[in-house]
């Protein structure tokens, strides 16, 4: 009887192998619902805008990120500077303290230097909106939900949040760690790795 039964486990259990059971997806997050489009409206968060350049060896990676609350999808590629890109996340500290910093800096100086924030490995999109919402923050905003960019050049494979991505005129990028306090550091760190003074 023992075996019987050791015999009907062993089938169950072969069965939960079979290749005809389908393996999970990647699972599917939602960066643009209609209340995150609501919550992006109020909070007065700027339209991203798709680059038209073409992918450049040294530059952001061949990437289309969407919109985080809706809006165009953004070949990463495709983008060029003077432009900081912040890689931030709700969940992230340092990036929490920042994010007004980086606000403040788009306000003074977006003229010249563009802001752009990816909301990385981040699944709760209705924190991260509600953090964008607390730090007044309105430049415009990706969300790279379950790490796309990872091990994708020049991001490394493991990314310490905040980062920050300097990309030049000509589509080059340095990278550099995050956590400003000050707008004047922001403004330093402009200056150091894409040439701008302001």
């Amino acid at each position: 009887m023992l075996a019987a039964a050791l015999a009907a486990a062993g089938l169950v259990l072969g069965a939960c192998g079979s290749a005809s059971v389908p393996s999970p997806g990647a699972a599917k997050i939602d960066v643009d619902t209609a209340q995150l489009r609501q919550l992006k409206h109020d909070a007065g968060v700027e339209a991203c805008k798709p680059g038209g350049a073409a992918a450049v060896d040294g530059g952001l990676p061949d990437v289309t990120l969407p919109c985080l609350g809706g809006g165009k999808d953004v070949a990463l590629s495709s983008l060029r500077g003077p432009l900081v890109v912040n890689l931030w996340a709700s969940w992230c500290a340092p990036c929490r303290k920042e994010m007004p910093v980086l606000e403040e800096f788009h306000r003074r100086y977006g003229d010249r230097v563009d802001v752009v924030g990816v909301d990385f490995e981040d699944p709760q999109t209705l924190s991260a909106m509600a953090l964008v919402q607390k730090s007044g923050v309105t430049y415009p905003l990706l969300a790279d939900p379950q790490g796309a960019l990872v091990g994708k050049a020049p991001f490394p494979a493991r990314m310490g949040l905040p980062l920050f991505a300097f990309v030049d005129a000509d589509g080059k990028v340095e990278l550099a760690a995050g956590g400003v306090d000050s707008v004047d550091q922001l403004v330093s760190l402009v200056n150091d790795h894409l040439g701008v003074g302001l």
